[in-house]
Order: C-alpha cells, then structure tokens, then sequence
C-alpha cells in the first residue's frame, strides 16, 4: 500500500488503503484482507468518494474491539478513517 500524497501520514505504522481505485465488487474483499493482515499497534488508513457506514457496520461486527474506527476526514467526496488494529 503505497502512501497518497493527498493523504497524511505521519508514522510508519500507517498504511494507506485507498479504496477509490479499486473495482467496488472487489472492495470489501480487500478491505478485510487488509485489515487481517495488520499487527496490533498498525493502522489501515482508508481514503473513500463516500461515507461507507454499511462497511463500518461490517468491520464492527466482525472485528469488534479488536478494530478502532476514527475519522481523520469526514468532507463528501473524501472521506479518511483510521482503521487502528488493538493489542
């Protein structure tokens, strides 16, 4: 995951999750890979065109507390949440 110039990061143990450039019918798939793959201590930073409250529903259910949900950016058309893997 390649970090955006349009998205702040300001640690090593943030990467970049961009959801814009990905095929929507392959999103989600990724999305859980991704945050499957983080250690605790990592965050996933996701950069959406909308606010996805269906998915965070989805995170929420299947990761629970294990997963912190925050938004960096919550302006339409260019939503940023941190998505911080729990120890």
């Amino acid at each position: 995951m390649a970090n955006n110039p349009e998205i702040p990061v300001l640690s090593d143990s943030v990467y970049v999750f961009d959801a814009r450039g990905i095929a929507k019918r392959f999103r989600h798939a990724a999305i859980f890979g991704a945050l499957s793959a983080l250690q605790p201590g990592e965050t996933m930073r996701f950069a959406n065109d909308h606010d996805p409250l269906p998915l965070l529903a989805q995170i929420e259910g299947r990761f629970g507390d294990a997963v912190q949900i925050t938004y960096v950016s919550r302006e339409p058309g260019q939503i940023v949440i941190d998505f911080a893997v729990c120890g």
